[in-house]
């Protein structure tokens, strides 16, 4: 199954999302405008929850690197995703925030060159390479630093999972057979230069709004 078929239809959806839209589903909050005021950056505190996990991944070149080396020396927001995740609080959810995010940051030059977004695939069985190169013209700018990346193999994408708690199960058709599809939890990691854990956003707290003010606040220590 090619994943990408999925996405005019996806991504037609989130031009026109509103919350006010949500007749049928209630839509995350990182769709809409954000209803409260965050605090000023820089003026709270975002204590590491532990480190960044490492790992065998593949950029969308397919070139074999270890994740730590794509982290670098910026600050990095994280997300596993799937390219033809259907659940629009999900994967689509991520990849729609990270957009937002890369958006604002192009604002700020001075800050966007110290930040790097990074969309890891878990099913590497559909999302070679070259469907990551598909997906990323949906959101990347040719200007901006996201990488998509990808693994060889399951063997060297759990261990990735695994450190950093990153659920997910195959869901499988009625007469037993796999779907192609996951059931999983939506993580999105806010990492330092230190590769430290700072922040990890789910559903109902990813907002493009909250990432930024965090990026900043990162960004004064």
């Amino acid at each position: 199954m090619n994943g990408i078929k999925y996405w005019p239809a996806i991504l037609s959806l989130l031009a026109s999302l509103t919350l006010a839209d949500a007749t049928s589903q209630v839509l995350a909050p990182g769709y809409g405008a954000l209803e409260y005021l965050p605090p000023a950056p820089g003026t709270y505190a975002l204590p590491p929850l532990g480190k960044a996990g490492d790992g065998k991944v593949l950029n969308s070149q397919g070139k074999p690197m270890q994740l730590h080396e794509v982290l670098g020396d910026k600050l990095v927001l994280l997300g596993f995703i799937y390219t033809h995740c259907s659940d629009i609080n999900g994967c689509p959810l991520a990849s729609f925030v990270m957009k937002k995010v890369q958006n604002q940051l192009l604002q700020d030059k001075a800050l966007a060159s110290r930040v790097r977004l990074i969309s890891l695939s878990f099913d590497p069985a559909q999302d070679t390479p070259e469907a990551l190169v598909d997906y990323s013209r949906h959101f990347k700018r040719d200007d901006f630093d996201w990488q998509f990346l990808t693994t060889a193999s399951e063997t060297d994408l759990q261990p990735i999972l695994e450190a950093y708690n990153q659920w997910r199960q195959k869901t499988y058709a009625a007469d037993g057979s796999e779907s192609g599809s996951f059931s999983h939890i939506l993580r999105v990691f806010l990492i330092d230069k230190q590769r430290r854990i700072r922040n990890i956003y789910s559903t109902g707290f990813l907002h493009a709004d909250t990432v930024v003010n965090d990026l900043r606040t990162l960004a004064l220590e």
